[in-house]
């Protein structure tokens, strides 16, 4: 049977701030932008190539406070790519950071929560 991880909650203090960064900034899509009612509004943005999307809102709850998120992990395919691109749109980015099992990049979104971005090692070059 298949566990597949589709969803995490992103706790965030302004919405359309952060809808802005991750869709302008980082280049997510913008799945889902609803206002269920006076007081839900629930956002879906999804990193691209990614099956696991994130989600932030109004009302959503949650015991993460904005700033709190600092367990994600991404994997890209080249660390010096990705750190030059968000560089180039303005993303305060820290990296390169050479480690045996890969190469790490680190940034936070407008309300502090930390990304980590991994490339991953070319294990086929291991002997």
């Amino acid at each position: 049977m298949d566990w597949k991880i589709e969803l995490i909650y992103v706790p965030v203090t302004d919405v359309d701030r952060a809808k802005a960064f991750y869709v302008d900034k980082l280049g997510f899509n913008a799945d889902h932008d609803h206002r269920v009612s006076e007081s839900l509004r629930f956002v879906q943005l999804t990193p691209p190539g990614s099956a696991c999307s994130i989600a932030f809102g109004e009302g959503m709850g949650g015991s993460l406070q904005p700033g709190q998120q600092d367990s994600i992990q991404v994997v890209i395919p080249d660390a010096d790519a990705v750190l030059a691109e968000l560089r180039a749109k303005g993303v305060e980015a820290e990296g390169v950071d050479e480690q045996a099992w890969g190469r790490f990049v680190t940034l936070k979104d407008p309300d502090g929560n930390r990304w980590t971005l991994q490339e991953l090692p070319d294990y086929s070059q291991q002997a």
